[in-house]
């Protein structure tokens, strides 16, 4: 009998999840989306932050390259179009504590590029290298028991408005933030799941450049928002994408939130507390008109804690936890998940239906959620008007310390690798409180704080030819 996966969804995390059951021996993977994809790198309606900033963290990277072996999907994003940013010297990032310095030594590596290109990419990569099938269709329910799911029921485009239903001896959920998960699990007989949504009102806003001759390799900038002064977040972004162009990328919550006509877009970023990224752009052609999002809240959808779970399904990536995407962790949270399904797969010699296989997939993939949730949420609930959360002792204890790492991390490399071994999702949060960091955090900087961007005087002066600003 052969053996049958069927995965919801076609975004970035459905189509890990895919690739981890064909490795694991599925005899059929069918992916269900409910849009027309693109053949190419184009926007799609299920994809809302798909013109905004991206970042694959140099952690997602690592699981999707163990995720797609003999693939290379590093090499395939570079061959598109995308670009390696070191996070040791290859960004200018002012925090809430300062600018951090740029350190000539090697350290973990992401990639950018447009949303767009990276689900392209990988979706070509797992049907080109896996017997995997993508079906449009509209999911509408989940067959089986609260005991067992055995398949999902398919809205059927025809005048009859019926249902059809697909067996499967796993279901995956890779729907993203729209899933229905929690309602397709109570008409099974499981309610109560429990959820929380922190939501600080974040708005989007985001617009295509031309890069000017002579600033191809400026490097990643980035103003962050601090979310220390009791005032609404704001910030702003540039950053290289494929085609010769820069993705710029604001982001302000709830009473802070960036303007969509040209003109109040360039004030905005000029507004921040450093104007650099306005003062690059106002020098760059834009190809595109403003875009906003407001898709962008956290939810976290406590599905590891159901009293009881089903065999045959589990809910990954966004059908887990959204994440506000100023962070950067959707993407490799949702590789993370891909891995750990992959991981127990290969426990079970592939046996889609093993009995208890649903359930530790679904605890590994909280577990693996579960830091950058904190990370998010920590940060979120200092902002004012956020919804759906107060900063607790605890909270306040952890912004404390990491506030205290960040400000040595401007000047000690120690406190900076442990910075972005967390933040680039390589090492769990628990690294923040190793004898180094916190001694790092302790002694503090030993370097004065950088009143300026530390740029190259090449760097200096391709912002000095950019600037049309006068400021």
């Amino acid at each position: 009998m052969s053996r049958r996966a069927v995965v919801i969804g076609a975004g970035l995390a459905g189509m890990l999840a895919a690739a981890a059951l064909s490795d694991a021996g599925a005899d059929e993977v069918v992916v269900l989306d409910r849009d027309d994809l693109p053949e190419g790198p184009g926007h799609r309606r299920g994809l809302p932050q798909g013109h905004h900033a991206h970042l694959l963290m140099p952690g997602g990277l690592d699981a999707m390259e163990e995720l797609l072996p003999g693939v290379d999907p590093r090499g395939r994003l570079l061959a598109a179009g995308a670009h390696e940013v070191s996070l040791s010297s290859g960004l200018l990032a002012l925090t809430s504590e300062g600018w951090l310095r740029r350190w000539r030594r090697t350290g973990p590596v992401m990639l950018t590029c447009t949303r767009p290109l990276l689900d392209w990419v990988i979706r070509t990569a797992v049907l080109e290298h896996a017997p995997v099938k993508i079906r449009k269709a509209a999911v509408t329910g989940l067959t089986g028991s609260v005991g067992r799911v055995h398949g999902v029921r398919v809205a059927v485009a025809d005048d009859e408005h019926r249902d059809e239903e697909l067996d499967a001896d796993l279901v995956v959920d890779a729907s993203g933030r729209g899933t229905r998960v929690v309602t397709w699990l109570d008409g099974l007989g499981l309610s109560g799941i429990r959820e929380r949504t922190v939501d600080s009102g974040l708005v989007n806003a985001s617009r295509l450049y031309r890069v000017p001759e002579g600033a191809e390799r400026f490097p990643l900038t980035i103003v962050q928002a601090n979310p220390f002064v009791s005032r609404p977040a704001r910030s702003a972004m540039v950053m290289p994408v494929e085609g010769g162009r820069w993705l710029v990328s604001c982001g302000g919550s709830r009473g802070g939130e960036p303007p969509a006509d040209p003109e109040g877009f360039l004030r905005y970023m000029l507004g921040l507390p450093d104007p650099i990224v306005g003062r690059l752009v106002s020098g760059a052609q834009p190809l595109t008109d403003v875009r906003l999002s407001r898709s962008t809240s956290n939810v976290r959808r406590y599905l590891e804690k159901a009293p009881r779970w089903p065999d045959g399904f589990v809910a990954l990536g966004d059908a887990l936890a959204t994440f506000n995407p100023a962070y950067g962790h959707g993407m490799s949270v949702a590789a993370f998940g891909a891995r750990v399904l992959g991981r127990e797969l290969k426990g079970v010699a592939g046996e889609l239906g093993a009995p208890g296989l649903a359930r530790r997939v679904q605890r590994g993939a909280a577990r693996v959620a579960e830091g950058a949730w904190s990370m998010a949420v920590s940060q979120d609930v200092l902002y004012p008007g956020v919804r759906g959360g107060t900063p607790t002792a605890a909270d306040r204890v952890v912004s404390a310390y990491t506030r205290r790492v960040t400000r040595a991390a401007t000047g000690s490399y120690p406190a900076a690798s442990a910075l972005w071994g967390v933040t680039g999702l390589r090492t769990p949060p628990a690294r923040m409180l190793r004898p180094a960091t916190v001694l790092a955090a302790l002694a503090g900087s030993p370097l004065p704080p950088s009143t300026l961007p530390p740029m190259t005087p090449g760097e200096r002066k391709v912002l000095e030819r950019l600037d049309r600003t006068g400021v």
